[in-house]
């Protein structure tokens, strides 16, 4: 078991990418607090994670990353009941697509504080912890779009750089004390999402990648029990692109 003992943080974890990293790190021995906004969905997740890992310790916390206050709030809860925090996901996010023509201040301020600002909210949080104890990850979903960009997602596409260049910049901050950050940049993976989409549209997202799929959130989670394991002592700073080649 890779996270045996561990405790993680997976924000926007009740559902796609951010449920199949949460239930990766409960299989590989870590308990885990998953933080979602919508308390449906996260409170259907966490019984479902009980009674599959009845072994494993699994919370819910219903936030919304951009909220300075509630973030703080939750993250201390978090280390006062466990003890302790060793790996953060920082998985929440939105689109909120549209040609730049057409797009308002809104929809791109509000992708930004999500997927950007949320991210450096949870890092600041959970960070003078990992400090205190000397050791920590903190692995941000940025997406290959923050690297080629994309037709009618420059505010998505601009928060996933922002989520790149932050990494980056974190990393540097934190490597003496024994905490690595890194990111992960999907590509197009098969979610509710995804499956919403014109036939012929995924079709021609499949000609682009030179695996000839979609990817899994299996993939994405694999590589993130990776990246908060001892296996990646090593790593820091570095951006690792789940995409089939797409982004090459």
């Amino acid at each position: 078991m890779k996270l045996k003992d561990k405790v993680s943080i997976v924000t926007g974890g009740s559902r796609g990418i951010g449920r199949e990293i949460s239930r990766f790190f409960l299989s590989e021995g870590s308990d885990v607090a998953v933080m979602d906004v919508s308390e449906k969905e996260g409170t259907e997740t966490i019984n479902f994670f009980k009674h599959e890992y009845p072994d494993r310790k699994v919370v819910f916390y219903n936030s919304d990353v951009s909220d300075f206050d509630s973030v703080e709030k939750n993250i201390n809860d978090i280390y006062y009941q466990f003890g302790r925090i060793d790996v953060l996901v920082n998985n929440a996010g939105i689109t909120k697509d549209n040609l730049l023509l057409r797009m308002s201040p809104d929809e791109f301020r509000k992708v930004i504080d999500i997927n950007l600002t949320g991210t450096f909210i949870c890092c600041k949080a959970v960070s003078r912890y990992m400090v205190k104890q000397k050791s920590g990850r903190i692995i941000n979903i940025s997406s290959v779009i923050g690297i080629r960009g994309n037709a009618g997602q420059c505010n998505y596409a601009a928060s996933k750089a922002g989520v790149i260049g932050f990494t980056k910049s974190l990393a540097r901050e934190l490597a003496s004390r024994n905490i690595n950050v890194n990111a992960i940049a999907p590509g197009f993976i098969k979610t509710d999402m995804t499956e919403k989409l014109d036939a012929r549209y995924k079709d021609k997202i499949i000609e682009m990648i030179p695996s000839g799929r979609l990817g899994t959130t299996q993939d994405v989670a694999k590589a993130a029990v990776f990246l908060a394991s001892g296996y990646s002592d090593y790593i820091t700073g570095s951006v690792i692109k789940i995409d089939g080649g797409m982004a090459i």
